[in-house]
Formats: structure tokens, sequence, C-alpha cells
């Protein structure tokens, strides 16, 4: 059963791969055609004109996959605008991938697309059949099959079961399709070897400011939590204790009084220390490990929430650290600002990236600027060279993945 689960996440998956790589193969396939037409006008010497423009078109159509790659593995860096001039655009290395993606995109990518997507419309389409088989003529025949005529019920239960073929055949060969349609980004969109990865150090520049900001945010609040909390508690045993002392000798009852609320004191000393060291890196990571300490987590949550981990392998312990405050963070949003009456938290490992997903039905429009932790939570993702993306349109629902690199 967890064997047939696995299956079909894998393949829907693989479908809203797929769905998104047949958006980026229309486009190729209108750039492929429109770089045949200029270069047919260039025969007659009236398309070199057009040639910079085309280009332009090729490189955002190719920043749009290299976009869309990125979200679902190892991010691809832009390499910018296109070299001015038409001969130095064309002996760019770049250029030159890009036309031959354009080229294997929109005519591969295009077709794994549509079979990807016809696939589980014809499953449904026949799955459904014996249902409406009636209001469909027989001499129409069955679907897409317009020789099978389709006389009574056991035909239409007939292409039911072939419906049953379309779905464990979508199934199957989904991830492949996806692999198949994403291989040629992968292989050329990336910059050739010895390219300037000017983009990428600045990158790397800004997230390492971001991890510093994060870094000294993180040791404001526990200089704030000893200060406020910790050492005010400390201060007032201190205090008790010496009132006792005088009193013990003059009166015995007010000093066993005195010491009671000593006690009391160092007690939620304790206690907030142990908050404090929880919020530093929680014991139950060591303990129980990542789905446990979510687990943890979910069941503390206000709002009911629905926990989904899937990592077979134990992930660097400063990532699941980060995964964890993740959740944390993304659990007390919902709670404070969200209004939902249900969460779910999906934690699975795909190669050598974790990921997260919290989804919420409330009621939307959360933006990062309005101080609900999201800034906090997107540098520190970052900080481990991971990526965040906030889906969050007004009346809901609010869907936050994160992507931690976590070693092969």
């Amino acid at each position: 059963m967890e064997y047939v689960r696995r299956r079909f996440r894998s393949a829907v998956d693989a479908l809203e791969h797929l769905v998104g790589g047949l958006g980026t193969a229309v486009l190729a396939l209108g750039a492929l055609f429109g770089a045949v037409v200029v270069a047919a006008a260039c025969v007659g010497g009236v398309g070199l004109l057009l040639v910079p423009g085309m280009l332009r078109a090729v490189r955002s159509v190719a920043d749009r996959e290299r976009a869309r790659l990125s979200r679902w593995g190892p991010p691809i860096p832009s390499p910018g605008p296109v070299p001015a001039g038409v001969r130095p655009a064309l002996r760019d290395p770049v250029v030159r991938r890009e036309l031959r993606w354009v080229a294997t995109h929109g005519t591969l990518g295009f077709g794994a697309g549509l079979i990807a997507l016809a696939l589980p419309i014809y499953a449904v389409q026949d799955m459904t059949f014996p249902l409406w088989y009636r209001l469909v003529p027989p001499d129409a025949g069955a679907p897409g099959i317009g020789w099978w005529r389709v006389d009574g019920l056991g035909d239409a239960l007939t292409v039911g079961v072939l419906g049953i073929g379309w779905l464990v055949l979508a199934v199957a060969t989904g991830p492949a399709l996806a692999r198949i349609q994403a291989r040629p980004g992968r292989r050329l969109l990336p910059p050739p070897p010895g390219f300037d990865l000017s983009l990428r150090v600045a990158e790397l520049t800004a997230t390492r400011a971001a991890a510093l900001d994060a870094h000294a945010v993180e040791l404001r609040r526990i200089e704030r939590s000893l200060h406020d909390g910790t050492q005010n508690r400390l201060v007032a045993v201190n205090v008790l204790l010496g009132a006792a002392r005088r009193a013990v000798r003059r009166d015995p009852a007010r000093a066993d009084e005195i010491l009671e609320r000593a006690q009391n004191a160092a007690e939620q000393a304790l206690g907030e220390l142990r908050t404090v060291v929880r919020g530093i890196l929680p014991p139950v990571l060591g303990d129980r490990g990542l789905a446990g300490a979510l687990d943890g987590l979910a069941a503390a949550c206000a709002v009911p929430c629905r926990l989904s981990v899937d990592v077979d392998v134990r992930c660097a312990a400063s990532v699941e650290a980060t995964a964890y405050f993740v959740v944390a963070e993304a659990l007390t949003n919902v709670v404070r600002h969200s209004g939902a009456s249900t969460v779910e938290v999906a934690v699975r490992r795909e190669g050598n990236r974790l990921l997260v997903t919290v989804t919420d039905d409330g009621r939307g429009d959360a933006e990062e600027t309005r101080g609900s932790g999201l800034t906090g939570i997107r540098r520190r993702v970052e900080a481990y060279d991971g990526r965040m993306t906030l889906t969050s349109p007004p009346g809901g629902p609010t869907r936050m993945h994160v992507e931690l690199p976590c070693g092969s």
C-alpha cells in the first residue's frame, strides 16, 4: 500500500512538472518557428535586423525554463542579456546552446508534455464511459476509437477497463517522461565550463550577508530571552535567598515562605533556560529525529494539523534544525494570522534536496513585509543555499514550499 501511494504521488509530481514543461515547450516551439522565419529571411538579406530581437526572445524563453528547472532541482543561473551585435551574439556559446535547446524542447518536450496530459484525460474518459455510454449513439463507437461499436454495458465496461490501463500507463511512465522533458534543459541551459559566474558569486554574497543578518537577529533574540527572562528570575532568587537568610533567626516561618518563593523562581528560571536552549537546537531532533520532532509540533498546534514525513535517511543536523524551525514558524503564523481550520505539512526527500511544504486553508494574502516571520524563514533557508516559494492569493489557500540541500 505504501508503495502504491508513493508511486501515485510521484506520478502527480511528474504530471505537475510535465504540464509546466509543456508551457515552456509551447513558447520554445514559437521561438523555433520565429528562428526559422528569421533564418529564411536572412537568405534574402532582409532578416539580419530581426536577429537580435529573435535571440532576445529565445533568451527569454530559456530563462523561463531555467526558472522552472530551478524550482525542481539544482538552480540554473541566468547568463544575463544577449551580447550586443549579430556576430558576437551568434558566436556566444550560451546563445548557441539555447538555440539547440529551443529546437529540442520545442519538439521533444512538447511531445512528452502532450503525452503526459493525454494519458490522464483518456483514463478519466474511458473509466467513466460506462456511466454515460447511453448518451452516445452505438455507431459513434468508443471514445477515441470510432471503429469500436458499443452495443451494451459489456462493451462499455471493456472500455472502462481500458481506462484503467491508461491510468496505470500514466502512473508508470510519468516520472520517465518528466526526466526526458527536463534532460535537454539540464544539459544545454547551464553555463558552459569556464563561463563567468559573476551572477552566482553575487547571489552567494547576498546569501552570506543574509545569513550573517539572520545570525545577528538570532543572537539578539537569545540575548533578550536571557536578559529579560532568566536573568531577572535569577536576580529574584538571589534577593529572596538574602531575605530568607536574614529572617531565618528572627522569623523561621517567614524564612520558610521566602525559601519556597525562591524555589519557585528558580524553577521558572530553569524552565525559561530550557526554552532558550530548545530555541537554539531542539534536543528532540537528536532523540527522535526530524519525523518525531515534527510530530510533536503537529500535535501541539492549535489548528488541526496533518503531517506527512517521507525521509528515509537522516540529513545533516543543521538542515534538520532549519526544517524544524521552518515548520515551527509556519505553524505559528497559521495559528496567529491565517484563520485556517486545517493545515497540512509534507516533508520528503528527493535526491539531494529536502522538500518542506506547509499548506493551510486560511484567508491567504500573506506577505513578507507585514512582520509575520516570513522574512526570517527566507533568510534562514537562503543561509543554507535553499529556496523558499510562497503562494498566498487573497481568500487562500496559502502554500509555502521550501527546498534545502541535504547532500547525496
